[in-house]
């Protein structure tokens, strides 16, 4: 499947080239859906049937393999919703970040072999961009007047992605209204936050700034901000953290090992976990 040059290809090599563990196809819109091993259509997961089933299935047996002992089914819910929803939002973020474009993406427009790490998209129904960028004589292009106008429209395109797949899960996982879009507001945060991060240290920040404009708190519907802070460490240095909205509940798995930005882990347990992460 030969990627085809679009507005978002400049982003999605970029973000191959600093994060390898996921590589983005750009398909034609009459190129064939991937099928085979490993590839699931996001639109099969919002579905919630057999295609759902089978990918659950994969992270329940992972659980089993890398822990020696099952999961609930609501937690492998969990997990299996992070293991979609994390490389989806980027999708979205990383041509904003990089570029300022922000492709709609419907569910039927993206599939994701996870077992390889790489994810195929057909062109996005839209794209909004900027005054003056060249994408904006494009069709499809949808021009906003400003940075603000264009924030609105990431939130909006993460949204309509993520919600039938939220539906889908949801039962499963056990979690519904509130907790579920705490989820997605974890997801678009900390996986741009993260591949940012890889892009160097100037673009980390950026993407702290990004992230806090983007997520201030009260934009549904998303439920809670990008809740980043800084903690001290005992000899002095600053530590970045964030305070997560929803648990992934790993604990229940593994009781003694929590995630550093987790809302069960206390501040003095963050700064021990962040100081030996720095040393290492």
């Amino acid at each position: 499947m030969p990627a085809a040059a679009s507005p978002l290809t400049a982003a999605y090599d970029r973000l191959a080239t600093a994060f390898p563990g996921l590589t983005v196809t750009e398909l034609g819109p009459d190129d064939p859906a991937p099928e085979g091993t490993g590839w699931t259509g996001a639109a099969g997961l919002a579905a919630g049937g057999a295609e759902l089933d089978a990918f659950l299935a994969r992270d329940a047996d992972q659980v089993v393999r890398d822990y020696g002992r099952p999961a609930r089914p609501d937690v492998v819910a969990s997990f299996g919703l992070h293991r979609y929803a994390w490389p989806a939002c980027l999708l979205i973020t990383v041509p904003w970040f990089l570029h300022r474009r922000v492709p709609r993406l419907p569910v039927t427009h993206v599939w994701y072999d996870r077992t390889a790490g790489r994810m195929a998209v057909r062109p996005p129904v839209s794209l909004a961009c900027l005054p003056g960028d060249p994408a904006a004589a494009l069709p499809g292009a949808v021009v906003v007047p400003d940075e603000e106008a264009l924030r609105a429209e990431v939130r909006a395109a993460v949204a309509a992605h993520l919600e039938p797949l939220l539906g889908a899960f949801g039962p499963r996982m056990r979690r519904r209204g509130r907790a579920l879009w705490g989820m997605a507001t974890d997801e678009l945060v900390e996986g741009l936050w993260y591949v940012a991060g890889l892009f160097g240290e100037r673009e980390a920040a950026r993407a702290v700034r990004e992230l806090e404009l983007l997520l201030p708190g009260a934009t549904l519907p998303y439920a809670g901000g990008a809740g980043f802070r800084t903690l001290t460490a005992p000899d002095g240095a600053r530590l970045p953290t964030r305070d997560r909205v929803s648990c992934c509940m790993f604990y229940t798995v593994r009781p003694k090992d929590t995630c550093a930005t987790c809302p069960r882990t206390g501040d003095s347990e963050r700064i021990a976990k962040l100081t030996a992460c720095a040393t290492a």
